[in-house]
């Protein structure tokens, strides 16, 4: 039986679509959901949202053993939350970070990820469709062994 590949979405990414589409893009996280499900092309998926930061703890510590690769969007929570950083620091599977917009383009708050020392590789810029590229890529190094 595989491991699912967990896909965490963090805080205000609920709103996607409505929030900001001048950054977000009007895709929904709804929508994303499906396409990351077709791009996997029958892995399967856990995919959540919570604007909880002890949600996305437990649910990294459940993935721990439960699962085989995380794509993570950490929102908000990746320029302060040491937490989510310590608990991303015990998974031992490839983990990327993504951020739907370039986070170097916008204001310095955004320039200081905790996570992207922590994590196998960061995407950022891609809009939302770069969620699937990311999963693909999951994929791949599941493949290779990466």
């Amino acid at each position: 039986m595989l491991k699912p590949i967990y896909i965490l979405n963090g805080p205000n990414l609920n709103r996607l679509g409505v929030r900001e589409p001048e950054i977000y893009g009007s895709t929904t996280l709804e929508e994303v959901e499906r396409q990351c499900r077709a791009a996997a092309e029958g892995h399967p998926i856990i995919f959540r949202q919570s604007n909880s930061e002890e949600k996305i703890i437990d649910w990294i510590h459940e993935a721990i053993d439960e699962s085989c690769a995380m794509l993570i969007n950490p929102a908000a929570f990746t320029y302060y939350s040491m937490a989510i950083m310590d608990a991303l620091k015990m998974y031992p599977h490839p983990v990327i970070e993504f951020h739907i917009s370039n986070v170097h383009r916008r204001e310095s708050v955004y320039h200081n990820s905790l996570m992207s020392g922590v994590v196998t590789a960061v995407m950022a810029g891609t809009g939302t469709r770069g969620y699937v590229h990311a999963v693909r890529i999951l994929l791949d190094m599941l493949n290779d062994g990466s």
